[in-house]
Formats: structure tokens, sequence, C-alpha cells
């Protein structure tokens, strides 16, 4: 038997895909996506073909841009935009780590004088082969990538 799952196209808007499961409800709470007031659908754990599970969001009324897709990289490594308009894709990235994130972030380190002067928090982000670390231009300390994400 075969069993088909359909989820509602969308006119206008963003497919965020391949979304290891269990990251798709951070996403929506590191975008604040929910407080915009944009309809959006969210699949969690859905089956996939290259993952066992995946979650899917899709934002309507919101185009993304190549530079938000690689701050979701943090998130999502294997993750995919869809742009969509009048129902067709019409620009399709898959997202990379960036080699710097700035104002997206807070510091962990309590001490770190981006946290009490007025300037934007800036990483270097460092991949490794098992991790990915977060280092803060201003106190120069590295974090993992959950620590920073997590604050």
């Amino acid at each position: 038997m075969t069993e088909k799952m359909q989820v509602e196209a969308i006119q206008q808007g963003t497919v965020i895909d391949h979304i290891p499961a269990g990251q798709g409800i951070r996403i929506l709470k590191r975008l604040h996506l929910e407080a915009a007031g944009n309809r959006i659908t969210v699949g969690l754990n859905l089956p996939s073909k290259d993952m066992s599970l995946k979650d899917l969001i899709k934002v309507e009324g919101r185009m993304f841009t190549e530079d938000e897709a690689h701050q979701l990289a943090l998130f999502a490594p294997e993750g995919t935009i869809n742009v969509i308009d009048d129902y067709e894709v019409v620009n399709k990235f898959a997202m990379r780590l960036p080699e710097t994130l700035e104002g997206v972030f807070s510091c962990p380190n309590s001490n770190c004088i981006s946290l009490n002067e007025p300037v934007k928090s800036f990483f270097y982000i460092q991949p490794t082969a098992t991790q990915v670390k977060m280092k803060c231009k201003y106190c120069e300390k590295s974090f993992n990538k959950e620590v920073v994400v997590a604050s």
C-alpha cells in the first residue's frame, strides 16, 4: 500500500527543508518566525530518504536570503532553502556555514565587552571534523556552537 503525504503548497515564500529532526522548533524560535504574523507550516519528524527523519518549515510571504540561509546552517548543515514565487521554486540553495556571524548571537562570556558596549556581537566560525566552534572577536574565547546558540 502506497501512502501519499500532502502538505499545502505556498504561493510565495520560503521552504526550509532537510532540517535534522528536532531542530525545526529551534529555528522557529531563533528567527522569531511565529511573531512575524506570516502563515507558517511546520512538519516535525517527517520521513526522509536521505535522513531517517527530518523537519520542514514553510513560511508564506517571506523570502529568505542566502545570508539568512547560511546562519541557519548552524542548526541544519545539510538543509536547503527553496524560495517560492507563484507556486514555483525560483531560487534554491544549500545551507553552508558562514565564515563569520555578526549581530546574531550574544557572547556567552559574561565578561565580554560586546555585552556592555554598543557593538554587535561578532563570531568567527571554526568547523572541525566533529563539531563547530565559534570564536568571539572581542574576548577571543572559543565556544562550542551549542553553548552560543543556547545563550
